[in-house]
């Protein structure tokens, strides 16, 4: 939030090392932390809670909002700070920032306030303390107590991102534009598949393999597909090798006390976040991209309105295929015909046109993770190479089409 309100030349921001201590969180000079605190020297964060209160007995927690003029923490509760952040320093940036100047584009409009509330409270409880929940947990009852509503709610998000009224269109949670809900989620979504999946036993799913509306919302947000003003705060603020490491520190040290002279920490996945493509900008077009049987990529009519033609028959996709509540663009009444039937392919989540009518079942799931174009280009040309001799075979044209 301080980077994408361009605060940084006005909140000061000092790192502590990651390695959370008996002591609280210390300035140690490793893993990205100062050595000391530039204000007065300390070496740890619990030197200047009691410097603000010196009776203080509660934890020494992160983010901690501190005033230089009054000497004193302001906040230390991450959804507060995160409000403080839309407007009170919004006389001293430039007015693009301003909460004041965007209207319904906001952080947190008045029209959606309502709903971004509503979602904050379960996702806060079952999401972004409930990996917490299933890291920490000191028996298995307490761990699958946790474990089950954490999937249950990222089956909800899944399914809030495919429903175009809930998510007003998408393709953030709640429209077109960012909002809290989407900050507050994604810093447990960015760090999912990095840390929590392996090292807090999350792993019934992940975000990459199993939650692909989800993870496309992931990329978008850390490549700034939307481009925000600020360009890639989100991936210029994400660091998943300090997230693995710290939280295999964290879950040692619950472990095996404070002995955390061995450990390992997981490397995978090797990637975390998917490059974002010309091919998903295509998709963000409501535009279906089309392959000709030489190979060149064409721009297609948008999903409503494709029509492939074939001989004397047309195939029609219906207006509302791809609204449907399931997330599967049902296409039997309109693809199935005698000559020219739609059979389901496994690669790049793309369906051809030709086949046995036996093996077309009449859908796509169009909730089917988009890959790489590459990674299939071998495959392709083989595809390409059958369907050339297949259309010389019958004289229907195939077309190759790409969800």
């Amino acid at each position: 939030m301080r980077a994408l309100k361009n605060l940084e030349d006005i909140i000061q921001i000092i790192y502590t090392d990651f390695d959370l201590t008996e002591n609280g969180w210390l300035f140690t000079g490793r893993n990205g932390s100062s050595d000391r605190d530039p204000l007065y020297g300390f070496a740890g964060l619990k030197q200047l809670y009691l410097k603000a209160d010196p009776e203080y007995t509660g934890r020494f927690t992160v983010p901690a909002l501190w005033d230089k003029k009054t000497e004193t923490v302001v906040n230390n509760e991450s959804s507060e700070i995160i409000r403080m952040l839309y407007t009170e320093f919004d006389d001293l940036i430039d007015s693009q920032y301003r909460e004041s100047t965007k209207g319904t584009a906001g952080l947190y409009p008045p029209h959606l306030r309502s709903e971004i509330d509503d979602m904050n409270e379960w996702v806060y409880n079952t999401v972004n303390n409930g990996v917490y929940k299933c890291g920490f947990a000191s028996n298995q009852e307490a761990y699958e107590a946790s474990l089950f509503p954490l999937f249950a709610s990222l089956d909800r998000l899944e399914q809030h991102l495919a429903n175009p009224t809930a998510c007003h269109g998408g393709p953030f949670l709640f429209g077109q534009h960012l909002t809290e809900a989407d900050i507050r989620l994604y810093t447990t979504i960015a760090r999912f598949d990095a840390a929590y999946h392996t090292i807090f036993l999350c792993n019934l799913k992940s975000i990459r393999t199993d939650y692909p509306r989800l993870y496309r919302w992931l990329r978008r947000t850390y490549w700034n597909a939307s481009n925000l003003p600020k360009g890639k705060v989100f991936k210029d603020t994400t660091v998943p090798d300090i997230y693995r490491e710290g939280y295999t520190r964290a879950k040692q040290r619950q472990t095996h006390g404070p002995d955390k002279s061995s450990f390992v920490t997981p490397r995978g996945p090797t990637v975390v976040f998917e490059p974002w493509t010309e091919d998903d900008d295509d998709i963000d077009n409501g535009r279906i991209v089309a392959w000709r049987q030489s190979g060149d990529k064409t721009p297609a009519p948008a999903l409503s309105n494709l029509s492939i033609n074939s001989g004397a028959n047309a195939i029609g996709i219906p207006p509302d295929a791809a609204a449907t509540s399931s997330g599967k663009i049902d296409l039997t009444s309109s693809l199935r015909s005698p000559t020219n039937t739609v059979t389901a392919s496994q690669t790049y989540g793309s369906f051809v046109t030709g086949g046995d009518p036996a093996e077309a079942d009449g859908e796509i799931d169009a909730g089917r993770k988009l890959r790489k174009k590459a990674t299939y280009q071998e495959e392709n040309e083989k595809w390409y190479k059958a369907a050339r001799k297949a259309e010389k075979k019958s004289g229907a044209p195939y077309v190759h089409l790409a969800l």
